[in-house]
């Protein structure tokens, strides 16, 4: 937690310096003033001000499971929090902690202090927090969001598990392609160079390739580092993130994993926001803000207006064309029945299935395609520096 220096006049006219350990500068004026006292100035140590790391999605999984665990079990909130943030083993996770304490002991309620902090706490955790304390069913709320925390990390594992294998695989290509044209293929060429051999055309164009990436490395880096930077700032425009994300949900195997884990996603994180007791309209913003992509942000959007202006959820949601119709079939029966949240829950454990299924076809898919790449790049290429010494062999005989 922060910690402030102040200057303060107290009642009897005296000046008092002194440190407080304080979540922000507004704490520190309101139990100053509690004190009857009026402050002169205030300035935040400057060894406080240090960077913490990141907080992790999983660090808040395993906080969400235990806080329920510690509510449910009948532990006071403050007592709660406090065991948290000793036994809390990242730093930053442990300092925003503390924080909550600090503001719950001085009389905010928990979702107001959880607010405070937006990289720890979006506000589908906010929301529902403040759903339970508001509906007195906060260790029902906690238990809800601790098991949709947990399933909603699984689905992230899931899709980045399915990237981390071609990840890999491209880049022992481009490591074991690099090493054959700077280190591996000068040396043939000297001694092709040596005998004065005429060359295929496979290898000159091998042998090219090795002495335009000795001479232009640098380009090449500087190309590739300017592509990437190119792209990021593409996408960060409204257009370029829309055609983006509409190419990835249309390309072949991985949009289907792709928009099945957005459906998953989507239709979970609605479902529990409503049966938390949060408004639909609410709920509906901030699914979208969470949809991971912006064709699915804008539908979803759209069924917020369209609920606003008093129809259906379903109908934009069919006109996207994004979401399977029984998905949109099986929204419009939960609204026919009052029984939205549950038919939500229903689809996003049928998709999580999907996911699975969707995720081990694009591992099956790739596996083969990746060591066919590279089979022919990396055995091309020695193929075609081994063609002059057949050629050698042949003179021979």
């Amino acid at each position: 937690m922060p910690s402030f220096t102040y200057t303060a006049r107290t009642a009897a006219g005296d000046m008092k310096t002194a440190t407080m350990d304080a979540a922000n500068r507004d704490e520190v004026v309101a139990q100053l003033r509690r004190q009857r006292m009026n402050v002169v100035k205030i300035d935040e140590n400057p060894n406080q001000k240090k960077k913490l790391g990141k907080i992790k999605g999983r660090d808040i999984v395993i906080f969400t499971r235990q806080f329920s665990t510690m509510i449910n079990a009948g532990l006071p909130l403050v007592q709660a929090l406090d065991i948290l943030a000793k036994q809390s083993e990242n730093p930053a996770l442990k300092e925003v902690t503390k924080a909550v304490v600090f503001d719950v002991e001085s009389g905010h309620t928990v979702a107001d202090a959880l607010r405070k902090h937006p990289k720890a706490f979006d506000d589908l955790y906010v929301n529902m927090v403040a759903a339970g304390e508001a509906g007195g069913i906060l260790d029902t709320i906690l238990m809800r969001l601790a098991v949709f925390k947990e399933k909603n990390d699984a689905l992230i594992r899931k899709v980045k598990g399915a990237a981390i294998y071609p990840g890999v695989i491209m880049s022992v290509a481009v490591i074991a392609i690099v090493v054959l044209l700077v280190f591996v293929i000068p040396v043939f060429e000297n001694m092709f160079a040596s005998v004065g051999l005429a060359l295929p055309l496979p290898t000159r164009i091998v042998i090219g390739m090795s002495r335009f990436l000795k001479s232009w490395w640098w380009a090449v880096g500087a190309a590739i580092a300017g592509a990437v930077m190119m792209f990021k700032n593409y996408y960060k425009t409204s257009d370029g993130q829309l055609r983006i994300d509409r190419m990835l949900l249309k390309a072949p195997v991985l949009g289907d994993v792709l928009r099945k884990s957005a459906v998953s996603r989507f239709t979970r994180t609605l479902g529990t926001l409503i049966g938390s007791g949060v408004s639909i309209l609410d709920g509906l913003e901030i699914t979208a803000k969470t949809a991971g992509n912006r064709v699915i942000q804008d539908a979803i959007m759209e069924s917020r207006a369209s609920i606003a202006g008093g129809e259906t959820i379903s109908a934009p949601l069919a006109k996207s064309q994004v979401f399977p119709p029984m998905v949109i079939s099986m929204i419009a029966v939960g609204e026919q029945t009052g029984g939205l949240d549950e038919m939500l829950s229903k689809i996003a454990d049928f998709y999580d299935e999907e996911v699975d299924a969707a995720v081990s076809g694009l591992l099956a898919l790739m596996e083969p395609m990746m060591i066919v790449f590279l089979g022919v790049v990396v055995g091309g290429m020695v193929v075609a520096m081994y063609l002059p010494i057949f050629d050698m062999i042949n003179a021979v005989q």
